[in-house]
């Protein structure tokens, strides 16, 4: 019952940051310090062991390690390359290579429909929330790969398998 509430709130989390993305092309620092930090009571409460718990936080090092270098090649944005790296400490070792395919596909597919939208959609007819999103210039919004590839993830990470999806 525990882990399901962990992983739910993790869930919920992540969807939240995408729609923020979309609506600001931002995701705060608060958001991801959250993400990050209630890590440490989920593994602290389900208990899974110092093996699994040293395994997740070193995916969750070696993420922020590759997500900064991203940043700073201009591949990710700030909060992007925060948010990764939050997302692994939750998803572990073991569901590395599904989240990074699913975050990459969702993240072309994305990035293709908002090179799409763009074109066919004036930035002034689109709905409020994704304004932000639909002017020329902008980036895309990556949170919502990131979440995507969370969400696919889940059943991989040994932490947050009681949450079937």
């Amino acid at each position: 019952m525990i882990p399901a509430i962990f992983a739910s709130v993790f869930l919920v989390l992540c969807v939240y940051a995408a729609v923020r993305d979309i609506e600001t092309l931002t995701i705060s620092n608060g958001l991801n310090a959250i993400i990050a930090f209630l890590f440490i009571p989920a593994v602290i409460i389900t208990a899974p062991g110092w093996d699994v718990a040293g395994a997740h936080l070193l995916a969750g090092i070696a993420a922020f390690a590759v997500s900064i270098l991203l940043f700073g090649f201009g591949v990710f944005g700030g909060g992007d390359a925060k948010m990764i790296p939050g997302v692994m400490l939750w998803l572990g070792p073991s569901a590395t290579m599904p989240f990074l395919t699913a975050m990459a596909v969702i993240g072309g597919a994305l990035a293709l429909t908002v090179i799409l939208a763009r074109r066919l959609v004036p930035a002034d007819a689109a709905p409020g929330f994704a304004r932000e999103t639909m002017q020329a210039g902008n980036g895309v919004p990556y949170g919502v790969a990131i979440a995507g590839g969370a969400v696919y993830a889940i059943p991989f990470s040994p932490l947050l398998s009681s949450l079937n999806i």
